[in-house]
């Protein structure tokens, strides 16, 4: 199943001998029981591509009438039924519905707008784009433009317009071009040149900005967004169920590399040093592994 969300470097993978309706039947007798089997919830869940949850939502629905979702929502809690729920949902969506939350109440979560508009690709930003207006009935630029303002609004809008360069290939008259264009608008402090700023940085290619030695490779940016949610007092699970989730089944494993070549430790120890119950038992089947 080749999809613009799924890369190479997951540790989520499809499951071989996949059969939704067996799955759903499962699934229906774990939380119709008496007490929910959560071990046969997880098992299930986390050895699914999200490709294939979204079948068994679908045989869900038509067996038994009702929401996989609402289910999960209805008959778990706290940190554990946000994760597994995030597990069911389409990464487009997924993403969409963390934008908003991003947006919502008092104060941006900037951190988060960020995080997903520089770290996902121009055909998933226009999924996402997409996603936002069919669950929100609103535009996800007129949200940013009312949520945030200034350059950091203009960036962030260019970002979620999702033009930016997919090429693989590099130009390296262009990076030594923008690198001069960079460096002048940083350093020349009167009147800033942010325009160029927000359409080099925003625009180009990811290869394109490593060559103009610009943008920190992605997996080792979101390793720090981990280990910052992750140490401390509190767990910030808004990020990390979002990181494990959504990079699970595409750079997972290079974002467990960094993890421990920044840190000295494991991503699977920092996980299970800081969570507990289900919601550890969850996350450490997605991590897939100790480093």
């Amino acid at each position: 199943m080749a999809s613009i969300w799924v890369g190479h470097r997951g540790t989520v993978r499809d499951y071989p001998d996949f059969s939704p309706s067996v799955d759903a039947e499962a699934i229906q007798k774990a939380i119709r029981g008496i007490g929910t089997d959560e071990k046969m919830l997880i098992s299930i869940l986390t050895e699914r591509s999200n490709a294939q949850r979204q079948l068994i939502v679908k045989e869900y629905q038509a067996a038994y009438g009702k929401e996989l979702k609402d289910d999960l929502k209805g008959d778990l809690s706290g940190h554990f039924e946000h994760l597994m729920v995030a597990l069911v949902t389409p990464p487009a969506v997924f993403d969409a519905k963390q934008l908003k939350k991003s947006m919502k109440g008092a104060g941006t979560n900037e951190d988060a707008l960020i995080e997903i508009l520089t770290t996902r690709t121009s055909r998933q930003m226009k999924d996402i784009s997409q996603a936002y207006y069919t669950v929100y009935k609103k535009s996800l630029g007129d949200d940013i433009s009312s949520e945030t303002s200034g350059d950091f609004r203009k960036a962030l809008l260019t970002l979620a317009d999702g033009r930016r360069d997919e090429s693989l290939k590099v130009d390296e008259h262009l990076a030594k071009q923008d690198a001069q264009i960079l460096y002048k608008a940083g350093e020349n402090r009167w009147g800033t040149d942010e325009d160029k700023f927000t359409e080099i940085l925003c625009l180009r290619s990811f290869p394109q900005l490593k060559l103009i030695n610009c943008v920190r490779n992605t997996p080792a940016f979101l390793a720090e967004r981990l280990h910052r949610a992750l140490k401390g007092i509190g767990t910030d699970e808004f990020t990390l169920n979002r990181i494990m989730v959504s990079r699970s089944e595409i750079d997972l494993l290079d974002i467990r590399t960094e993890f421990k070549k920044h840190y000295g430790y494991s991503l699977y120890s920092a996980i299970k040093s800081d969570t507990s119950g289900d919601y550890e038992i969850t996350l450490l089947k997605i991590c897939g592994g100790d480093d």
